[in-house]
C-alpha cells in the first residue's frame, strides 16, 4: 500500500532522515519508536508532505506522492493526529467532526453530522458533541481529534505521540480507541513511547535511530529478541530506572517524583508505584548511618514486560551491612514493612565484594 524509497529529509545541514526505505501493506499497524530526536515525527510528516522530503520518494498504491499534481487529494488518504490535539478552539465538537467532510469532501451538512455522531459514539464521546474544545479533559479532546481523522475516511491514519500531552490516568481511554481502530483493519504507523501498547497493537514495529530504520520486526522479536546493539540498549534503558544515591540529604519527594514518572510511563498500577516509593524510602532510613559515612548506593528499578514484574536492586559497597536484617527495634520495624510491600526478597555477595540486594515489588 505505501512504499518509501530511499526517504531523506534535511533542515539546512541537519540531516534528520538519512535514505529510510520500507513497505508497508493494507491493514498493517506499525509502531514506530526510538530516542528522541531520531526522525519518528518526522518520517510521519513527510509521508502526508505536511514536510517536503529532500530525498527519495513515497509511493502509496504506486501513485508517487511526492510528484504528485493533487496533494491535498492524496493527503486526504493518510490523515493524521497530532499530539497536541489541534481541535479548532471556537468550534464545538460536532463542528470539528463536520468541517472537513462538508468543505474538502463535499458531503451534505446532514450526512457529515450523522457520521460525526456515529464516530463520537464509537469514541465514547456521544453526549459532548455540543461541548467546546475547553470543556474537555485532554484524553477526550484527543479521542475527539481521533474521530475527526476518521470522518475524513483516511484509508492511512498517522498518530504522531497521541498521549504524550496527556495526563497517565487519561493515557489509557485514548489507547483503547486506538486499540479497537486496530482491530477494525485500519492501516495505521504510530509514533509513541508507551511499549505495553506498541507490543500489544502492532504487526510490526520500526526502531529508529540517526534517522533511520535500525532495525524492525515483530513486537516479540523487537522488545524480547533485538537483533542489533542499539536496540537491545533502548529497550533496555526504557525498562530500567537508574539512581545512584550518595548523601544523607538526599531529597526523596524529587525520587518519588522520578519513580512515579518511570511506573506511569510502563501505565503500572497505583499500588506499584506506591510500593517502590515507600520500598525506597525505608530502605533509605535504614541505610541512612552508611549515606552519612559517605558510601554511595546504587537503586535500579527493572521493569520485566514479559513477565509483568517490578523488581528493585540496590548495590551496597563494600562494608555496608545487609538492610534485610534487623539490628534494632527501629530496623525491625522497618523490614516488616518491607516485606509486606514485597512478594520476595534476596541478597547476593558480588565478586568486587559488593553487596546486591534484589526484591521482586507488589503490583496489588
Amino acid at each position: 500500500m505505501i512504499r518509501i524509497d530511499n526517504l531523506g529529509k534535511r533542515f539546512g545541514e541537519l540531516e534528520v532522515l538519512k535514505g529510510v526505505s520500507t513497505t508497508i501493506s493494507k491493514g498493517e499497524v506499525i509502531s514506530i519508536i526510538g530516542p528522541s530526536g531520531c526522525g519518528k515525527s518526522t518520517l510521519l510528516r513527510c509521508l502526508n508532505l505536511l514536510e517536503q522530503p529532500t530525498a527519495g520518494r513515497i509511493f502509496v498504491d504506486d501513485v508517487e506522492l511526492t510528484q504528485s499534481s493533487d496533494v491535498p487529494a492524496l493527503r486526504q488518504r493518510m490523515n493524521m493526529v497530532f499530539q497536541n490535539f489541534n481541535l479548532f478552539a471556537h468550534f464545538t465538537v460536532l463542528e470539528n467532526l463536520t468541517l472537513g467532510p462538508v468543505k474538502l469532501l463535499k458531503k451534505s451538512p446532514a450526512e457529515a453530522e450523522e457520521r460525526a455522531r456515529a464516530l463520537l459514539h464509537m469514541v465514547g464521546l456521544a453526549d459532548r458533541a455540543d461541548h467546546l474544545p475547553h470543556e474537555l479533559s485532554g484524553g477526550q479532546k484527543q479521542r475527539v481529534a481521533i474521530a475527526r481523522c476518521l470522518a475524513m475516511d483516511p484509508e492511512v491514519m498517522l498518530l504522531d505521540e497521541p498521549t504524550s500531552a496527556l495526563d497517565p490516568t487519561m493515557v489509557s481511554e485514548v489507547l483503547a480507541v486506538i486499540r479497537n481502530l486496530a482491530k477494525r483493519g485500519l492501516t495505521m504507523l504510530i509514533v509513541t513511547h508507551e511499549m505495553d501498547f506498541a507490543r500489544d497493537v502492532s504487526s510490526r514495529v520500526f526502531y529508529m535511530d540517526e534517522g533511520r530504520i535500525y532495525e524492525e520486526g515483530p513486537p516479540g522479536q523487537i522488545f524480547d529478541h533485538p537483533q542489533r546493539d542499539r536496540t537491545k540498549a533502548f529497550i533496555h534503558r526504557i525498562r530500567t530506572f537508574q539512581a545512584v544515591i550518595d548523601s544523607p540529604n538526599v531529597d526523596i519527594f524529587a525520587l518519588h517524583a522520578d519513580i512515579g514518572r518511570f511506573c506511569d510511563k510502563h501505565l503500572l498500577p497505583p499500588k506499584a508505584k506506591h510500593n517502590a516509593e515507600l520500598l525506597v524510602e525505608e530502605l533509605i532510613q535504614i541505610l541512612m548511618p552508611d549515606l552519612m559515612a559517605g558510601k554511595a548506593l546504587g537503586l535500579t528499578i527493572d521493569y520485566s514486560e514479559s513477565k509483568r514484574q517490578l523488581i528493585l536492586s540496590l548495590e551496597l559497597p563494600p562494608g555496608v551491612g545487609n538492610p534485610l536484617v534487623a539490628e534494632d527495634e527501629f530496623a525491625e520495624l522497618s523490614l516488616r514493612l518491607i516485606n509486606n510491600l514485597a512478594d520476595s526478597t534476596g541478597c547476593e555477595t558480588l565478586d568486587s565484594g559488593a553487596l546486591k540486594i534484589e526484591i521482586r515489588i507488589k503490583q496489588a
